[in-house]
């Protein structure tokens, strides 16, 4: 586990390292050692080879000082870089699930399972602010003109969906300063796709964040994936990392690996 954790740092750093890897308490810290802490799991680690986190955050212009919200973190898989990385000098503000309804609903179970996470490890994340954010009932990102970066991580399927994501963009927009910076990384799909599939159209996304106020300041292939057809029993879930077919050609989809995704960053105008 270490010899690996140390070969992954040193082909993603961009300058010779001599520290050792990152132990608790965290302080300032490079985004190329927090990909790869000690902190983090051999899972989540191994994620990293498809999920290209030091470059996405690099290009949506992370700083440590910055005002960063990201929006439905799930498991926290981006929230361990981000939550370390903002907590000397920065506020890391995670709009997560509302746990104020049914005990046993995804939503309640999920980000009960996301407190309990940061709650486990306040060396991480003791200074991680969690707000509600349960389209359409629960909005609100904060105070209009308050954040630097927000950020979305393959959700906006979800939105869509639902008939939500205009509102999430609007959200996003209103609490965003001017010049501010909104990052999306989406599993990307074709023109007329169904969003149930998991995938979304690229043309589509940059039509409605321009329709909510937002200009494209760059588009970029990091998180490209040529190999992924788009076209599976299960969707894009059929996909590493959930391989909902269990056994069935599950070594054909672990050779394709993690989705297509689109990596789009836009910006708030500040006139």
């Amino acid at each position: 586990m270490a010899l690996l954790k140390q070969h992954l740092l040193s082909v993603a750093a961009t300058a010779v390292l001599a520290l050792p890897l990152f132990t608790a308490p965290v302080t300032a810290s490079s985004l190329s050692e927090l990909a790869v802490a000690e902190h983090r799991s051999d899972n989540n680690i191994n994620r990293n080879e498809f999920r290209h986190p030091v470059a996405t955050l690099e290009l949506f212009g992370l700083h440590p000082d910055m005002t960063v919200i990201e929006l439905w973190p799930g498991g926290g898989w981006y929230s361990e870089i981000l939550a370390p990385y903002l907590r000397a000098n920065g506020k890391f503000i995670a709009a997560s699930f509302d746990t104020s309804g049914k005990p046993d609903s995804y939503y309640v179970k999920n980000g009960l399972r996301y407190q309990q996470k940061l709650a486990a490890n306040p060396e991480i994340y003791g200074k991680t602010e969690v707000i509600a954010f349960q389209p359409p009932a629960k909005l609100s990102l904060g105070v209009d003109n308050s954040a630097d970066l927000v950020l979305t991580f393959r959700n906006l399927h979800n939105w869509a969906t639902r008939g939500h994501l205009p509102a999430v963009f609007e959200a996003a927009f209103s609490v965003l300063s001017p010049g501010g910076v909104f990052g999306v990384v989406e599993h990307r799909g074709y023109p007329g796709i169904d969003p149930k599939s998991g995938y979304m159209d690229e043309a589509e996304i940059i039509a409605l964040a321009e329709n909510s106020g937002f200009r494209l300041a760059l588009k970029s292939e990091i998180n490209a994936n040529p190999k992924d057809t788009k076209d599976y029993p299960k969707g894009v879930w059929t996909l590493p990392p959930s391989l909902r077919m269990k056994q069935t050609d599950q070594a054909k989809y672990l050779a394709i690996g993690e989705s297509d995704r689109m990596t789009l960053k836009f910006f708030k105008p500040e006139i």
